[in-house]
């Protein structure tokens, strides 16, 4: 299990006081507008409500330091860095557009319904969490009590006020959001007939045969499509077009910076330098500290786990061993066996994590960690104080890590678990905070080797970056307009690579991992501009011109036409065999005679549903199913046109399942079902009809 790693992105998404929010944004909140006419100081509006730049950036660079420390990175990179950046928006657009909702219907939090939470019969699971007694699991009276005391004797501006201020109106805003999340959810109602429909769509079968003529079987050059079809297809399908947020095309031309062989040289030369000096390292920590790319702990592996151009060489090594260096995708690494022992293949363990933060510091975590470990080996239930006193995700299902590897957790984790005992009880301290760890189970062994890693990659010289930037300078120098961009690039052989449907914050295109820069002018261009500088993305250069500007809206076929043009061919295509399919039906009893007629098998199908409108062999076929379920038993069918070809078939029969006998459970499926999309569609709803202005791109 690897969520001890991937954390991070949990840590994110509580930053925001409303806890629905988590649920809610899971889908990437993706707004337009225009961007350019905002000011200096918003990095977007909701409805008219500004979102500051300051704030904003304190959410990106708080998300930032939290990743940077859970992660063990001292940098992110620009795909993690857009991440960070899209969360911090979706949160601040969800946070505005649920508080305009929640003020509009009226929800409240009420001061005697306050007190409850914190002081009353009814504490809120936070103000258990923080001031909770581990031997019981309740409140702790007499602490919450002495902090409250203390508070009041705190001035209003002081670290204490502000933190318990920021805490209250948190758990406020974490009971709106409940209350929000209750009214939709109580909002949702089945009906008898509607669950009696779902029942049948799931367990009533369709018994068919068919034949279909494939449209892979005409080539695209023999389905010639007119401008009418085009027309026809737009304007049928006008509503696939419409474009929720401003995106642009453009292309460009990428100049590799690429190590020549003289870099090479020059590399390798220096790793056999560090491969010599590693070998006689005497600290191989701090070696690796100071001269590893990647710094990878020293851990026992176990076959499998490393690079395969490594792994078998370290798997067969002795203790004392040295191996490398080995060239494996554009890296040399070399490695130090120091012990090799026999080790379980994976453990099952469980945990309650401490977070220090809530605690008042690492003492105090560890103390309270301590006090967990004394009830737990006196008797009292690992699951019981795993879901009063965890602060992740595992203390709902009593602490229960479940079965993993080696490679699964970090260092100190994986060190406590693999190098102890089943049964054993362990209080650890890793960057996640303190760990109480039950080990419940050590399964298997193998052969493990306790490694330290050490890689250098193979790298570029400044000559050769130089002479890769003077080949894009010359170019961005001919390459004066569109026309010349297009001339030059001809006339030297140059590969154009095109970026189709751009948004203003992407981070990445095609072939290039840092692309902000040359995103951020793509959105400040006009048509047809080619770029007035050389972007500079690591070993790459690019020069670029600005092809199109696909508008917020409902966008023109001339801008969609390569796009539909697939779909229009196969439309020519379902014209053409629809024609012999009809041909075939013309004066045919049944479908072997059709069949006889096309040259093609007729295909028995049993046993399909409704719900799952899938052909086997083929793939989802909804019209065609949703034909079959409409049609009566030994009747002869019209074509049908398909997503992969056109059909004939006839229902040999269905087979109705058994009464539904207990409609009151299957209403409560479907509600199920249907409650777990609401809360979504009602964000969406709220975002959709709401104005949102975008202008990341100006400061990002």
């Amino acid at each position: 299990m690897s969520f001890l790693r991937n954390r991070a992105g949990i840590i994110i998404v509580g930053a925001i006081g409303f806890a629905i929010v988590a649920f809610l944004v899971s889908d990437a909140v993706q707004m337009g507008g225009s961007f350019m006419n905002a000011g200096q100081t918003e990095v977007g509006k909701v409805d008219g409500e500004a979102i500051d730049i300051v704030e904003f950036n304190d959410l990106v660079e708080q998300s930032s330091n939290n990743f940077k420390q859970q992660m063990g990175q001292s940098n992110l990179d620009p795909q993690m860095t857009a991440y960070i950046i899209e969360n911090a928006w979706n949160q601040s657009v969800s946070k505005i557009l649920l508080k305009k909702e929640i003020a509009r219907l009226g929800l409240q939090v009420g001061k005697n319904e306050m007190n409850d939470m914190v002081t009353g019969k009814n504490p809120d699971p936070q103000i258990i969490q923080n001031f909770g007694d581990p031997q019981t699991g309740k409140v702790n009276r007499t602490q919450l009590n002495a902090f409250l005391e203390n508070v009041k004797t705190q001035p209003s501006d002081s670290p204490v006020s502000l933190q318990w201020s920021a805490f209250l109106l948190n758990l406020r805003d974490n009971k709106i959001a409940q209350k929000y999340g209750n009214l939709i959810k109580n909002s949702i109602y089945v009906t008898a007939l509607e669950a009696k429909e779902d029942y049948g769509q799931r367990n009533k079968l369709a018994n068919f045969n068919y034949v279909n003529l494939d449209y892979a079987s005409i080539p695209d050059n023999q389905a010639k499509p007119t401008d009418q079809d085009y027309t026809e297809y737009y304007n049928e399908n006008k509503f696939r077009f419409n474009n929720p947020i401003e995106t642009r095309n453009f292309e460009y031309i990428v100049f590799d910076a690429n190590p020549s062989k003289a870099d090479s040289a020059e590399v390798i030369a220096a790793v056999q330098k560090v491969a010599a000096d590693f070998r006689a390292s005497k600290n191989d920590s701090l070696f690796i500290n100071i001269n590893a790319e990647t710094k990878l702990p020293i851990s026992y592996v176990r076959k499998g786990q490393l690079d395969p151009a490594i792994d078998s060489l370290v798997s067969r090594a002795s203790a004392g061993s040295f191996i490398g260096p080995v060239f494996s995708n554009g890296v040399y690494k070399m490695a130090k066996v120091l012990d090799v022992k026999v080790g379980p293949d994976s453990v099952k363990a469980s945990h309650i994590l401490i977070n220090p933060a809530s605690e008042g510091g690492i003492d105090k975590a560890k103390a309270k960690a301590d006090s967990i470990r004394s009830l737990i080996a006196g008797g009292a239930s690992f699951s019981e104080l795993a879901a009063k006193f965890g602060t992740d995700a595992s203390k709902d299902t009593g602490g229960d890590l479940g079965t993993f590897g080696r490679g699964a957790m970090v260092p100190a984790f994986e060190e406590a678990v693999f190098n102890g005992n089943t049964g054993d009880l362990k209080v650890i301290t890793t960057q996640f905070g303190v760990h109480v760890i039950k080990i419940n189970a050590q399964i298997g062994s193998s052969r493990v080797a306790k490694v330290a890693l050490l890689d250098k990659s193979l790298s570029t010289s400044s000559k050769t970056q130089q002479d890769a930037y003077k080949k894009a300078t010359a170019f961005l120098a001919a390459a004066k307009d569109d026309k010349l961009f297009d001339e030059e690039a001809k006339k030297l052989g140059y590969s154009k690579v095109i970026a189709d449907n751009i948004v203003a914050t992407q981070a990445s295109i095609q072939g290039l991992n840092s692309a902000r820069e040359i995103v951020r002018w793509a959105f400040d261009a006009d048509k047809g501009d080619v770029s007035n500088q050389v972007f500079e993305m690591e070993n790459k250069f690019a020069v670029a011109k600005l092809i199109d500007v696909l508008e917020k809206g409902t966008l023109p076929l001339e801008q969609v036409k390569k796009r539909i043009e697939p779909l229009v061919i196969r439309r020519v295509k379902a014209r053409m065999l629809s024609e012999k399919m009809n041909k075939a039906l013309a004066g045919s009893k049944s479908i072997e005679q059709v069949a006889q007629k096309i040259g093609k098998p007729v295909t028995p199908v049993q046993n399909i549903v409704f719900a799952n409108p899938v052909i086997p062999g083929l793939s989802q076929e909804n019209k065609v199913v949703g034909t079959i379920f409409g049609s009566q038993p030994g009747k002869l069918s019209k074509s049908i046109e398909g997503e992969y070809g056109v059909y004939a078939f006839v229902v040999n029969g269905f087979t109705n399942p058994a009464p539904l006998t207990n409609v009151f459970k299957q209403k409560v499926q479907v509600a199920q079902g249907i409650q777990q999309r609401a809360a979504g569609e009602a964000f969406k709803v709220l975002r959709d009809k709401s104005e949102i202005k975008d202008n990341r791109v100006k400061f990002f």
